[in-house]
């Protein structure tokens, strides 16, 4: 089975279902009509999405809050508002994000009752933008390593990747444009390359991470999929505070890339790496500068810090759930708990300390050597056989700590399976990042 290239993207959808070129309740329908063919194989959606009278009363609420399509000119006398930039854009959303009228399992065996929350503010924007929640889309347990149902698009054989392994695959196998997830250690950009779609996290805080159930409140970060870079800026237009897509971009035809060698990549496996100089090759050929230097030396002390970080703030976060319901954790999520409950303060404050201290070392290498922006292999290698085992984290764990900007992009296949790079920029450029990602997205599309 291969990921469905016939799944819209979201910039034209979006653009069409505005000028009334589709019509919105529709398309609702064949959203539908596409989960129900594909989702029993791949189990992208929580109970198979939403009902189609649900989403399609919805479509028809936005025609009839909406009757004017952008494409039709005011007159004076008209009071009724355009179609704003998501009209009627159906969106998965990862279990762990609370939602109006729809249960919070996060993947797990708590009652719901105990989880519910109120509506997450990344849902609010998307659904104030004119979004159609189509549903929850499956995470790990509480978005760490417990497996959820969900299988690869191109190869059900193989994981999509965790925690955001719903949103993922249902942006693959082309039945959302749009889905949201979170990443905490490298849960949007890994199994974004597992399954051949675009990831972003932007910086640190940019998406609020209220109405979320945390992880670790220090660095969970709220991020998107879609197929290409055009929708993930659409969308991040939406998402982000303080977005201007008129900030200075520099030149999108000159960027100097950083290849972090040393022993962060040497956690490459030997085809992944192989994969990633591939598309080096290609970015070298379309005309991009690549600077290789010695980046994160201390990347052993950086992955034990942010896993030290991560499980003290999941104590925190889950400690009155889990006295409570010891019994219904997996063995996994408890056994980060506990590990949390043993942590001192002393390396909490350390973890969180190391965050800025690793992005001002970034930082810094970056401008003693002209570096626009890092590139890196978004995972170790393809997606793993089976579906009991998400993938390693740990070449998205440095950037994630920083809290930089990140952008994953596929970068062609080994043996079929997706693979892709992720580019991270510095602190707050998220638009000059997203600027530069298509273009580079470009360059490495087919890397071979």
């Amino acid at each position: 089975m291969n990921g469905d290239r016939s799944g819209e993207a979201l910039a034209p959808l979006a653009g069409a279902l505005r000028a009334g070129e589709r019509d919105v309740t529709a398309y609702a329908r064949t959203l539908r009509d596409r989960i129900d063919e594909r989702d029993p194989d791949i189990r992208a959606w929580v109970d198979g999405g939403k009902p189609r009278s649900w989403l399609t009363a919805e479509a028809d609420a936005l025609r009839e809050r909406y009757p004017r399509s952008n494409a039709e000119p005011a007159t004076a006398a008209d009071s009724v508002p355009e179609r704003p930039p998501l009209f009627g854009v159906p969106v998965g959303v990862k279990d762990i994000f609370h939602v109006d009228g729809l249960a919070t399992r996060a993947g797990s065996e708590l009652p719901p009752g105990a989880l519910a929350g109120t509506e997450a503010t990344a849902v609010r924007r998307l659904r104030a933008a004119g979004a159609i929640v189509a549903g929850k889309t499956h995470t790990t347990e509480f978005a760490y390593f417990a497996p959820a149902p969900t299988r690869n698009p191109h190869d059900l054989a193989h994981t999509p990747g965790g925690s955001s392994s719903g949103s993922a695959a249902a942006v693959a196998s082309g039945t959302a444009p749009l889905a949201l997830g979170t990443q905490t250690v490298g849960s949007v950009i890994r199994p974004a390359a597992f399954c051949g779609v675009v990831g972003f996290k932007p910086t640190r805080g940019r998406i609020p991470t209220d109405g979320v159930i945390p992880l670790s409140e220090s660095v969970d970060h709220v991020g998107t999929f879609t197929r290409d870079v055009a929708g993930t800026t659409l969308a991040a237009s939406i998402l982000l505070d303080g977005w201007n897509g008129e900030r200075p971009t520099g030149s999108a035809d000159h960027v100097t890339l950083g290849v972090p060698n040393g022993s962060y990549l040497d956690q490459a496996s030997d085809v992944g790496r192989e994969a990633f100089e591939r598309a080096l090759d290609a970015l070298a050929d379309a005309g991009y500068d690549l600077v290789r230097v010695e980046a994160i030396p201390e990347i052993d002390e950086v992955n034990d810090r942010h896993n030290t970080l991560v499980a003290a703030e999941a104590a925190l976060a889950h400690g009155e759930w889990y006295d409570r319901y010891p019994d219904r954790y997996a063995e996994a999520t408890s056994e980060l708990i506990q590990d949390g409950r043993d942590t001192p303060v002393s390396a909490l404050v350390r973890g969180r300390r190391g965050r800025d201290a690793l992005c001002d070392s970034l930082a810094s290498t970056a401008a003693d050597r002209d570096i626009d922006a890092w590139i890196a292999p978004a995972a170790p290698g393809p997606a793993p056989e089976g579906i009991g085992d998400t993938g390693d984290p740990v070449l998205n764990l440095p950037w994630t700590h920083a809290g930089l900007p990140t952008v994953g992009v596929p970068a062609g296949d080994v043996d079929g399976l997706p693979v892709g790079v992720q580019v991270a920029a510095g602190f707050d450029e998220d638009e000059r990042l997203l600027a530069w990602a298509d273009g580079i997205a470009e360059a490495v599309e087919n890397a071979a």
